[in-house]
């Protein structure tokens, strides 16, 4: 059976593994423990039949201490079982949620790196985490709830009828009534809200973390979250969803609530005529018995009715973990190649994102020699970012192929291709550790002194001087924050602690002010030193010395040559520095003689 074929529930036990046994045996304990929970109401009938039977003389019923104390140890046994029960069921939930969440990493970390730039990072902590949470909350709890729903209802028909069938046919009515409400409640329009559900909390859910991120935004320009389109829309539209689901089941949760809850009504006209025409004292009897066990099969639909949610919420969340798990990691060579040199070269390459209308790549062809440094210009969209992220396969490319040293990069190991290339990109990310082990992230086996030297040569001195305890310093930790240009050189001395033959540089100085700028120049000086470098950047007066300048627009390349070749030549490179000239003078204030 393939996975699309098998139940939710059969793929979250396939992920249980020995535990899997756990959760039958929790299942099977759970409905142990339903069946001895009815059996106090027919103590509870005994104790009536044999109290009326010598009333008023109720010292003279004999076994009422008995049926008393056989109700208080079946309660007993109840509670004991349906404890050892959840304690099997939890045990195994636990197991299986930390099995959906490893397996759920496991495939991401496999996916291209190209994944990551299309989801947000709080959808994917929505989609692997709480949907595993999910599924933690039916295995633990309503599954050996749902298990004992299943076999309540069994034992509580075989109850109704066994003192009186027409008192428990009028039971028995109320409860089909009101799972016919239910069923009516959730099918329909609604049977689709729990996907469009889970779809607008991953929607929220990644919003709200981009939203956080741009806290300090908000706050320097006093905005209010209103200017916060895409976060406002989305709780918006949930709001709105919950809403219209809630408003839409007024009718059914009406008609389900009358239902289980209306045996009463139709309980006691019965009685009085059953006892008109009968045995009082029987009557009487099995109407305290009816009046008691009614509640309880109220509570057994209302069981049914929470199982059913939980169990459409799991399947939805078992679904959108099919979704992730169906992403395709990049396939892996059979025969795996070493590169020769460290020589880059795009050969007639052509790439479209998935979803997109045009090619952000078309044809592209270009080599950057050993080291040689080449540069990526142009408008943005033009397709830089899209050839520096073909190198280590962020994607693969559709038509072309792209080499390192001459090997095709999809004939190289993944791991051994990295190995190959150091990057630093404009959104530097440093983790909540130290800066000793944010640097050290690029060789785990470095020095102390190692990380140090790099730093330095990444001329992060400074930095280091001014925090508390220098290169152990936590970075985030106790109001420890770095400006941009300050962690853009954390980033360059992790990328020359690397040293890896090539170097890609993606608009490296974007964040930088002028001082930054300056002693991140310094420490390009150290990281390009003898490697292959492919830069991309907007200020142009970081490329003049480039061996090459590519121009690229609309994702083929316009220009090639060198700065001087390029101005020469006129078109839209002489633009761009034209341009970039003229911002380069322009002044605050005003102009003289305006």
């Amino acid at each position: 059976m393939t996975k699309r074929n098998k139940s939710s529930l059969s793929r979250m036990l396939d992920y249980a593994g020995g535990y899997r046994r756990l959760t039958v045996l929790g299942c099977a304990l759970s409905g142990a423990a339903a069946v001895l929970g009815l059996a106090p109401y027919v103590c509870v009938w005994l104790v009536a039949r044999d109290t009326l039977a010598v009333f008023p003389n109720v010292a003279a019923a004999a076994g009422l201490e008995k049926w008393g104390w056989m109700a208080v140890a079946f309660a007993v046994a109840n509670i004991a079982v349906y404890f050892a029960a959840l304690m099997c069921t939890h045990v195994a939930a636990f197991r299986t949620a930390r099995n959906i969440r490893r397996a759920g990493m496991a495939h991401v970390l496999r996916l291209p790196l190209g994944f990551f730039t299309g989801n947000q990072s709080g959808r994917l902590r929505k989609l692997i985490d709480d949907n595993a949470g999910l599924t933690e909350d039916l295995l633990a709890h309503k599954l050996p709830d749902l298990t004992a729903a299943v076999v309540t209802p069994v034992a509580a028909v075989v109850m109704l009828f066994l003192f009186d069938w027409r008192m428990g046919l009028l039971c028995l009515l109320t409860m089909v009534l009101a799972l016919g409400c239910m069923a009516a409640m959730m099918g329909g329009k609604n049977a689709g809200f729990f996907h469009r559900y889970q779809q607008e909390i991953e929607r929220m859910s990644g919003e709200a973390v981009e939203y956080v991120r741009g806290i300090p935004v908000v706050k320097m320009f006093q905005q209010t979250v209103y200017s916060f389109k895409a976060f406002y829309s989305a709780i918006k539209d949930y709001s709105d969803l919950a809403s219209q689901y809630a408003m839409s089941c007024r009718a059914g949760q009406t008609g389900f609530l009358t239902c289980i809850n209306g045996a009463f009504a139709l309980l006691v006209p019965a009685a009085l005529l059953l006892a008109s025409g009968g045995d009082v004292g029987q009557v009487t009897v099995n109407f305290i018995f009816y009046i008691l066990f009614a509640p309880a099969c109220g509570a057994m639909i209302n069981r049914i009715m929470y199982m059913s949610e939980a169990v459409m919420e799991a399947d939805e969340a078992m679904g959108r973990l099919d979704e992730l798990l169906s992403e395709q990691p990049l396939a892996e060579p059979r025969v795996q190649r070493r590169p020769e040199s460290a020589a880059v070269a795009f050969e007639h390459v052509s790439f479209t994102y998935p979803g997109a209308a045009r090619p952000a790549l078309d044809g592209v062809s270009f080599t950057v020699r050993p080291g040689s440094v080449v540069a990526l210009v142009g408008p943005s969209g033009g397709g830089k970012t899209t050839a520096a992220s073909l190198i280590p396969r962020f994607w693969d490319v559709d038509e072309g192929r792209v080499t390192v040293g001459g090997v095709d990069v999809r004939e190289m190991d993944g791991a051994a291709l990295m190995e190959q290339v150091a990057f630093v990109f404009q959104d530097t990310r440093l983790f909540k550790k130290s800066l000793l082990e944010n640097i050290r992230a690029a060789r785990p086996e470095a020095t102390r002194e190692q990380v140090l030297a790099a730093a330095r040569a990444a001329q992060c001195g400074d930095i280091l001087d001014k925090l508390p305890e220098g290169l152990d310093t936590v970075v985030g930790a106790r109001g420890v924050y770095l400006s941009g240009g300050e962690a853009q050189r954390i980033a360059l001395a992790r990328a020359i602690l690397k040293d890896a033959p090539i170097v890609v540089l993606d608009e490296a100085t974007a964040f930088a002010d002028p001082e930054n700028e300056h002693q991140i120049q310094r420490a390009f000086e150290t990281l390009v030193r003898g490697k292959t470098v492919l830069m991309i950047a907007h200020r142009l007066s970081t490329v003049q010395n480039a061996d090459q300048i590519l121009v690229l627009s609309e994702g083929k390349i316009a220009q090639r040559g060198t700065h001087r070749e390029l101005l020469a030549a006129g078109g839209l490179y002489a633009d761009m520095w034209e341009d970039y000239q003229r911002s380069a003078r322009w002044k605050v204030g005003k102009e003289a003689g305006v």
